[in-house]
């Protein structure tokens, strides 16, 4: 089992922690960055999600093309 903990400061995560007590992994989640990320590793938790790798990454526009060319069996 995982209790994800979402968008809670260092200090609330610690205490979430100990109340959890290892029955279940806790999973931190919510501004997770590099300025953060050590913060929430430090509070205990098992496990730390990043949303942003998805939700705030850079998009690529891409497109394809097909040309038919007449007389080409299809």
């Amino acid at each position: 089992d995982v209790i994800l903990l979402d968008n809670m400061e260092p200090a609330q995560l610690r205490a979430a922690v100990e109340l959890i007590d290892g029955r279940a992994l806790a999973e931190a989640s919510g501004g997770v960055n590099l300025e953060t990320v050590r913060g929430l590793a430090e509070a205990g938790v098992d496990l730390i999600s990043v949303g942003a790798l998805t939700h705030s990454a850079p998009s690529l526009d891409i497109g394809l093309d097909f040309v038919w060319e007449p007389g080409d069996g299809r």
